[in-house]
C-alpha cells in the first residue's frame, strides 16, 4: 500500500501517514461494522482518502493536490516500467545513486520492508536514533531531488542493483530470524516477498550472476525455515534440524542455480559465493556428512571480496570443524572490539568455549549472547544451552 500511494503521490512521508491512518481507521471501523468484503481494496481506498484530505489542509501544496485529483482517477495506472509492480518501483526509487548506500538500505527496509526503526537499526548495528535521522535524511533528498518513481531503463539498471540486492537480502534475513523480540521469531510474509522481488529482479537482469546467486541463496536459505524452531519455540542449529522437513524443491532449485553460475565460468560474486557454501549445507543428507573444507574454500573465497568481520566469524565457525575448537577461538579474539554488540559472535564464542570444557567462561558469554539477542526462538535457545551448563 505504501508503495502505490508513494508512486500516486511522489511523497513518502505523506504515504507512511496515509496508510497509517488507513489501518487506525479499519481497527476503529471493523470492529463495529466487520470486516468489509474486500479488506484491502477498502484499505487503499481509504488512504487514498487520507492522503488526498491531508493535501487539501495544506495550501502551499495546491499543486500537488490536483495532481493527487488526477491519479485518483478509477481508470487503472499505465505500466511506468518494464514490470508494472509498485514494491519493485519503490525498491528502485530508494536505492537511487543519490543516496548513500547505507541510506538506501535502511529507506528500503523501512518502506518496503516495513520493519521498524529498531529492527533496522539492530541489523546495521547502530543507535536508534542514529537509524531514524539517516531515514529522514534520505526522504527529504528524494523529495528534493524529484526522484521519480520508477524501475530504472536497462541502460541504468545495472549501476542500480548492487543496493536492490543488499535490501533484499536484508529483508529476506528479517523475515528469516526476526531481529525484534516483540515480533514472530521467523515471519514468512518477509521471506516470501523478497523471493518474490528477487525474482522479478532477475527477470529484469537474467544474465546477472550476483541475482541468480541472491535468489538461490534465499531459496536454500527458506528450505530449511521449516525445521528451524522447535515445538517449545527454541531456535534449532543446523547440525540438530530435521533434514526431512527441509523444502526439496527448493533445495533443487537453489542447487540448480549454483549450478549455472559454476558452469558459466565468471567469477562468482558476494552472494554466488554464500549460495554456494550453503549448497554444501543442503547437500549433506546428514550433518556428519558436510563437506567442512570445501566451506573453508568457499569462505577463504569470501573473505578476498567481503572482509567483514561477520564473514570471519561465519568462517570460524567452519574452521572449528575442521582444526578444532582452539584454533576457531584464536580467530575470534581478533574480532572481539568490532563485534562485542553482536550477539552471535557471543553464542559462537559460548559454544566453542563449551567444546573446550571452559565452562565458566561459556556461561558468560551465553549470558552477553542472551543480553544481545532479540529474537526468542534465539533467546530460548541460548538460555537453553546455558542452562545445560549449570545443571551438569
Amino acid at each position: 500500500m505504501v508503495a502505490t500511494l508513494a508512486r500516486r503521490f511522489g511523497d513518502l512521508d505523506l504515504a507512511e501517514e496515509a496508510a497509517a491512518e488507513a489501518f487506525a481507521t479499519a481497527v476503529e471501523r471493523w470492529a463495529v461494522d466487520g470486516v468489509p468484503p474486500n479488506p484491502g481494496g477498502w484499505l487503499t481506498t481509504t488512504a487514498n482518502r487520507k492522503a488526498i484530505d491531508r493535501i487539501r489542509r495544506e495550501s502551499k501544496r495546491d499543486s500537488l493536490y490536483r495532481e493527487a485529483l488526477m491519479l485518483s482517477d478509477v481508470d487503472p495506472p499505465e505500466p511506468l516500467g518494464a514490470i508494472d509492480d509498485d514494491r519493485l518501483r519503490l525498491i528502485f526509487t530508494c536505492c537511487h545513486p543519490a543516496l548513500a548506500m547505507e541510506a538506501r538500505v535502511a529507506l528500503t527496509l523501512r518502506m518496503v520492508g516495513g520493519l521498524t526503526v529498531p529492527e533496522i537499526a539492530r541489523s546495521f548495528l547502530v543507535q536508534e536514533s542514529t537509524m531514524g535521522q539517516r531515514i529522514t535524511r534520505a526522504k527529504a533528498k528524494i523529495a528534493a531531488a524529484r526522484i521519480p518513481y520508477r524501475v530504472p531503463s536497462p541502460h541504468d539498471l545495472p549501476a542500480r542493483t548492487t543496493g536492490v540486492l543488499a535490501v533484499l537480502f536484508l529483508v529476506f534475513n528479517e523475515g528469516y530470524l526476526a531481529t525484534g523480540p516483540d515480533t514472530d521469531p521467523v515471519r514468512p510474509g518477509l521471506t516470501a516477498e523478497a523471493i518474490r522481488l528477487t525474482r522479478l529482479v532477475r527477470t529484469l537482469l537474467p544474465e546477472d550472476g550476483e541475482v541468480a546467486g541472491l535468489l538461490a541463496l534465499m531459496l536454500l536459505t527458506e528450505a530449511r525455515r521449516p525445521a528451524r524452531v522447535a515445538a517449545d519455540g527454541a531456535l534449532v542449529p543446523l547440525a540438530s534440524q530435521d533434514r526431512d522437513a527441509w523444502d526439496g524443491a527448493l533445495i533443487d532449485e537453489g542447487h540448480r542455480l549454483v549450478r549455472e553460475r559454476l558452469a558459466s565460468g565468471a567469477a562468482p560474486g558476494r552472494y554466488q559465493l554464500l549460495a554456494a557454501i550453503n549448497a554444501v549445507h543442503t547437500d549433506a543428507r546428514d550433518a556428519r556428512d558436510t563437506s567442512w573444507p570445501q566451506v573453508i574454500a568457499l569462505y577463504d573465497q569470501l573473505v578476498r571480496l567481503d572482509r567483514s568481520p561477520i564473514v570471519a566469524l561465519n568462517r570460524a565457525v567452519a574452521v572449528a570443524e575442521v582444526d578444532g575448537p582452539d584454533v576457531a577461538l584464536a580467530s575470534l579474539d581478533a574480532l572481539g572490539d568490532a563485534l562485542d554488540g553482536y550477539h552471535a559472535f557471543h553464542a559462537t564464542r559460548a559454544e566453542l568455549l563449551r567444546r573446550v570444557d571452559r565452562r565458566v567462561e561459556s556461561r558468560a558469554a551465553y549470558d552477553r549472547a542472551i543480553a544481545l539477542a532479540g529474537n526468542t526462538a534465539e533467546t530460548a535457545f541460548l538460555a537453553r544451552r546455558r542452562d545445560e551448563l549449570r545443571a551438569t
